[in-house]
This record gives structure tokens, sequence and C-alpha cells, in this order.
């Protein structure tokens, strides 16, 4: 079990390599990769009975404590995000399916990865977790109707049966998870260090499918698509930190809030896509399970390096700096 435990510390820290290592391997030789496609629900679904698996009550206690930077967060995420890939989509003139899998992308609540990257930050870790699992518990309602407003003009949504696909890959598992923990909290609790491990295996694996069923599209569109990820990845982090900034939430949450809203559940993204639309439509979401996780990191270390002042101490820092000893303002 140590081993494993080991294993698992190794697999997420070095994620965002991994990804990148199994998408080129699936890139230059599809064939092996092409049958795992009929799994990519399967594996989401056991990425999502690990999230059940680790939840606890507490992790919604700020949403009843302090709800209001929870509510930011969560709107900001579905606002921003859905916005941001429509506007790209129109100014890139991405093809239809480009253009709705770039949709289906910003439509999705954020992803776990998320809050790994908010606590590496030194963000309010707290309210990352609580807007991780409140979007989620809202997606199968907010990201059909999303995608019926922005992608219906590109390819035809069905909302009810998109409902029912994040019901069975999202809530059911994470419910499964939940009763585990539960009934068996013994169990749960010798063996969640392992979960980690088992969440990266599935998502390489559907990374790898899904890189397979696309690697002709990889080679015409795959730039296109990158510049897009890259960009709607951008927008968000920055959008949402300056949502925070405007509403006036405190720094931790304001990292918080920038990382949940700039990184999406891209597994669930690639599921949709395929099970919905197309394989080529699920290209956006491969791009962003792999550009957010070195975006994330990169954000997160430049964060974890920037000491978080309270802010009565800025500003006596800031009105030290800025005034003489006569009270007379300094160039």
């Amino acid at each position: 079990m140590k081993k494993l435990e080991a294993l698992s510390t190794i697999a997420g820290k070095y994620f965002a390599f991994l990804v990148i290592i199994i998408a080129a391997i699936a890139f230059m030789v599809p064939a092996p990769f092409l049958g795992l496609g009929d799994y990519i629900a399967i594996l989401l679904g056991v990425v999502m009975f690990g999230m059940g698996l680790t939840l606890k009550p507490v992790d919604f206690k700020i949403v009843l404590t302090k709800p209001l930077p929870v509510i930011i967060g969560v709107g900001a995420q579905f606002i921003i995000m859905p916005l941001v890939a429509f506007a790209l989509a129109h100014l890139l003139k991405l093809p239809p399916e480009l253009a709705a899998g770039l949709v289906l992308l910003g439509c999705v609540p954020g992803g776990t990865a998320s809050n790994v990257m908010v606590y590496l930050a030194k963000g309010n870790l707290a309210l990352s977790v609580a807007m991780t699992s409140l979007s989620t518990l809202l997606a199968p309602v907010v990201t059909p109707f999303l995608l019926l407003l922005l992608a219906g003009q590109w390819l035809p949504v069905d909302p009810v049966s998109m409902f029912m696909s994040i019901v069975q890959v999202i809530i059911i598992p994470i419910v499964l998870g939940l009763a585990v923990q539960k009934f068996f909290p013994k169990a749960v609790e010798k063996g969640v260090s392992v979960v980690p491990l088992i969440s990266v295996a599935a998502i390489l694996i559907i990374v790898s499918a899904v890189t397979a069923a696309n690697a002709g599209n990889v080679a015409s569109s795959g730039l296109i698509v990158f510049i897009a990820v890259f960009l709607h990845n951008g927008f968000g982090l920055l959008l949402g930190y300056l949502t925070a900034v405007m509403l006036g939430l405190n720094e931790n949450d304001r990292r918080a809030i920038s990382i949940e809203v700039g990184m999406q559940n891209s597994g669930l993204g690639v599921t949709l896509a395929t099970a919905h639309f197309s394989p080529l439509a699920a290209l956006p979401s491969v791009w962003g399970a792999i550009w957010h996780n070195i975006s994330g990191p990169i954000l997160a270390t430049i964060w974890s390096k920037k000491a978080i002042v309270d802010e009565k101490d800025e500003t006596d820092v800031l009105q030290t700096k800025v005034l003489s000893p006569a009270g007379k303002l300094q160039e």
C-alpha cells in the first residue's frame, strides 16, 4: 500500500507531464488506443466516484456560513467561461464542431485538479472545494441549458439527453462514493490515498482515447484549437480574479475564484462531446485537459512565492510608502 501511495503522489505531482506524454504517444501511434473510446463515460464515473469518497460535510460548511464568495465564484464560472468561449468561437471563426466543443468546455463545472492548485497557491481551499462541489451538482441543469442557449446555432443540442448523461457520469458516482464513505469509513480511510492514482490513470486513458480518435484532426486543426483553449483559460483566470477584486473579496478568495473559474472539468467535456456531438468536438476539452494542468501549476507556483498581506496591513504599508513624515506626497 505504501508503494501505491508513493506512486499516487508522483502521479499527482507530474500529472501535466503524463498527460502530454500520453497524448503525444496516442497521436503518433493511435491504433492501440482507438478501442478505449467506448469506456470514456465509465472512466469519468470512476473519477467522480473518487471525488465522492473524499467529500465531507465540512466541505459544504462555507456555503452556509459564508455563502457570498461561493455564489460569486460559481456565478462567475457559469457566466464568464461560456460567454468567453462563445466570443472566441466567433472571433476565431471556428468550424461548427470545434465551436460547439469550445462552448461545451466553457459550460462544464470546475475540475477537481483546481483544488490542488488553489492549495499550492495559498488560496482559500475551503472556497475552492465548495465551488467545485456546488458547480458539479448544478451541472446537470446549468450545462445543458447554457449549451442549448449558446451552442445550438452550430450543432443540435438535446438538453434532456445531456441532463441524463451528466447525472449518470457525475451525480450517481459521487452519491455512491459518499455512500461508501458513510458505511465503510475505515476501508475508505485506508484506501483514499490511492484515489489520486486511479483518477490520474482514468484521465490519461480518456485523453489517449480522444487524441487517438482525433489524430488527423489534431494535425489539421490542433493549432487553432490550442490558441482558443489558451485564450479561454487565460481570460478565465484573469476575469475570475478581477471579478473577485471588484466585489471586494480578499486575496485568498481572489486566488481561489481565479483558479476555479479558469480550470474546467475537461474529462466531462470530453465525455459529453463524444456522446452528444462528435470526436472532433471533444478536441477543445482534450487540449483543456493538457493546458489547464500546465497553466494551473505555473500560476500556483507564482502565487505560492507571493505572501498574502492582510488588507489593513497592506493599506498601512501603502500609506507609509506614499506619504512623507510631514504628510506630503512623495514622487
